[in-house]
């Protein structure tokens, strides 16, 4: 059994403390939903410590806003913005073209949570076809710059919401089963898990590691389809007063430390909560990581489904 990686910093710390002291100069970084939210707070704290950050974002005209708020706090003029929308996969295709050099650093923080029923063209669910078909494309699309990096790190934004739902490889698009906003997005957000233990496995070879991170509850734009009714429903169900919101610094955070910490030279295909890595779930808990997201069988399937599926 591996150990579980632990680390000086908790549930309170921000990103730029886990990043203090690190050098990130001559680095390479592409941060997915970088223009809000954690995104912003994880681009400026990978600005901050040097790194060329370039912000992949749906909208261009706020990662501009963004990158010159980031410029401006960091004095790193090497922020960039370009256009991606991870629900269009030949913008995805667009992006990756048009990547040229290494790439040391990809956080794929983008994302939709519990919207109404929606289709791409193609048919698929929307929560699924952009928190992961999407990033998977975008980070299949970037292998051979990961790999041209050397050590180069995949930060893949998961949720305690994963606990909601395993991947439901007989009806992922909600083609016979009723929808459900959580249990679509839980399942998205399962894949996130599973796609950081079969990239790892797959991509260890080529010095790539892929880790989960649960960033915690922050109040974004991510939650633009959750009234604020729901979320003081949910709020109740996780226990009221135990319930602690995360500002975006502390939010960011462990995305920040997955991408940068020499802690975490070498480790891959695990989930981590609050700075350390998650401990298993145990039942009625929103917190840990269920034993289905991390099963090697079941990362297996879902990267085999999601090439036949992106070969369609």
């Amino acid at each position: 059994m591996s150990t579980r990686i632990t680390t000086p910093f908790s549930a309170t710390s921000t990103a730029a403390e886990v990043v203090q002291g690190v050098d990130l100069t001559g680095r390479r970084a592409v941060v997915t939903g970088g223009a809000s939210g954690i995104g912003v707070e994880t681009a400026r704290a990978l600005a901050g410590a040097g790194a060329e950050v370039t912000l992949a974002v749906r909208d261009t005209a706020a990662g501009d806003r963004t990158a010159a708020d980031v410029t401006a706090t960091t004095g790193n003029k090497a922020v960039h913005v370009a256009r991606l929308d991870l629900a269009d996969q030949d913008s995805v295709a667009a992006f990756t073209a048009a990547w040229d050099g290494p790439l040391d650093i990809l956080v794929n923080n983008a994302g939709i949570m519990a919207s109404p029923l929606m289709r791409t063209p193609q048919g698929w669910e929307m929560q699924f076809a952009t928190n992961h078909l999407g990033h998977f494309a975008l980070a299949r699309g970037l292998h051979g710059a990961l790999a041209a990096a050397g050590k180069a790190r995949v930060v893949s934004v998961s949720s305690s919401a994963h606990l909601r739902s395993p991947v439901v490889f007989d009806d992922i698009h909600f083609a016979t089963r009723e929808y459900e906003p959580w249990a679509a997005y839980g399942q998205s957000k399962t894949a996130n898990v599973l796609f950081a233990v079969e990239g790892t496995r797959r991509w260890a070879g080529d010095g790539i590691t892929v880790n989960a991170v649960m960033p915690g509850a922050i109040r974004t734009n991510l939650q633009r389809y959750v009234s604020d009714e729901e979320l003081d429903r949910l709020r109740a169900q996780m226990g009221g007063g135990d319930f602690l919101w995360k500002t975006p610094e502390q939010g960011a955070s462990t995305s920040v430390l997955l991408a940068t910490s020499p802690l975490l030279d070498g480790i891959g295909g695990r989930y981590f909560e609050d700075c350390a890595e998650a401990e298993p779930a145990t039942g009625g808990s929103r917190r840990g990581v269920a034993a289905y997201a991390l099963d090697p069988a079941a990362a297996q399937r879902l990267w085999e489904v999601t090439e036949q599926t992106l070969a369609g």
